[in-house]
């Protein structure tokens, strides 16, 4: 053998090893790099629950800016200045929900009155279905008997002391008061500014091409929020008129509650009607002793709701603004995680405006079709 070529070997298989050594390094930094990215995501959802006290307020801010801001754009045209007009707009505001809670105050208190002689009226009319469970839970009881080992209550459970219903009734209502007045006034300051963030943004963009596109994006994603806002808030309020007038002439006590609560509840896509169908029922059970009485009021509730939901609102919303139901049911569940009701209430309000964002941003395209409801042309 050629000397030459034993001497020449040794240096081809250190070659190998430093050519080896980069790809560990490489792999270790990618799985830095997706833990640090999990970890973000961690942070993300961990501030957006403890700071719910403030962001509720401004995302809902936000989301009423998108709908009464083309009221503050025509008071605008007819010469009238944006402090004004937001000023204006806000105060109707303001003094539609004072009456709205005045008028439905003192029924609502009434049926909160009544809850505990409500649920014995209840029970005593579903006797029998309440006899059957008390046979199961009493088998089912035996049986845990005879398998359990140890028979005995945790004392630490009865001893621990429970917050008094009047201290977190007080604290409640206080956050709520809190809420609602720093979103009212951070929905004036919006609406008064007009569209000051949306000139900060193309000053603060390079190109000429990008701030023209900017200004594009910005006015269409506004202009279709608004739309799907305002539309969707005249369908609920619609449905919820028509459900309190047909409460009314079935006989149902207190209609415009109910009238009221479904036009809430109904921002709630599916869990909402659910939710205002079991409440009716509850209602109706209690009110009427027959049993054509008692499901004419949900049955015709069920009639509306399937109508608004199957025919009025695809027509009036246009296909470009559907969602995935599927992630809808998620995002639902997702917000009502995060900040409860009022989350669950403005769970389809954001998933809207980040679909319609993606439908206007050529990198989140896939995304945005992802999210839209229509059909996949078939393969």
């Amino acid at each position: 053998m050629d000397p030459q070529a034993r001497i020449e070997a040794p240096p081809r298989s250190l070659e190998g090893t430093e050519q080896a050594a980069p790809v560990d390094l490489v792999k270790l930094t990618v799985g830095q790099d997706i833990a640090l990215k999990g970890l973000f995501v961690l942070a993300i959802l961990y501030t957006l629950h403890a700071a719910s006290e403030i962001l509720l307020p401004v995302m809902l801010a936000l989301l009423l800016t998108l709908i009464f801001s083309p009221a503050v754009r025509a008071l605008k045209r007819m010469r009238l200045p944006e402090p004004v007009g937001a000023a204006l707009v806000v105060a109707t505001l303001v003094a539609g929900i004072g009456y709205g809670v005045n008028l439905l105050i003192d029924p609502a208190t009434e049926w909160i009155a009544r809850a505990p002689r409500t649920l014995k009226q209840v029970e005593w009319k579903l006797r029998g279905i309440k006899k059957s469970v008390q046979d199961l839970n009493e088998a089912a009881q035996k049986v845990e008997e005879m398998t359990s080992v140890e028979g005995k209550k945790d004392a630490r459970a009865e001893g621990s002391p429970q917050p008094r219903l009047v201290s977190r009734i007080f604290t409640g209502t206080q956050s709520i008061l809190v809420s609602t007045a720093s979103t009212i006034v951070l929905l004036y300051f919006l609406l008064g500014s007009g569209d000051m963030f949306l000139r900060k943004l193309v000053r603060v963009t390079p190109k000429l091409t990008n701030k023209k596109r900017a200004v594009e994006i910005a006015r269409t994603i506004q202009y279709d929020m608004a739309r799907y806002l305002l539309i969707i808030t005249c369908i609920n309020a619609g449905l919820g008129l028509v459900t309190g007038i047909a409460m009314y002439l079935l006989g149902m006590p207190n209609p415009l509650l109910w009238g009221a609560m479904v036009a809430v509840l109904n921002y709630v896509p599916y869990i909402g009607a659910a939710t205002s169908m079991i409440v009716l029922s509850i209602v109706s059970l209690l009110s009427f002793d027959g049993a054509a009485q008692i499901l004419s009021a949900p049955a015709v509730f069920l009639v509306l709701t399937g109508l608004e939901g199957q025919f009025l609102t695809p027509i009036l919303t246009s296909r470009s603004l559907t969602l995935n139901p599927v992630v809808i049911f998620l995002s639902m569940l997702f917000w009502a995680w995060l900040w409860g009701v009022i989350g669950a209430l403005m769970a389809v309000p954001i998933l809207m405006a980040f679909k319609i964002l993606c439908d206007h941003v050529d990198a989140l395209a896939p995304v945005g079709e992802f999210l839209s409801g229509r059909h996949a042309d078939p393969v």
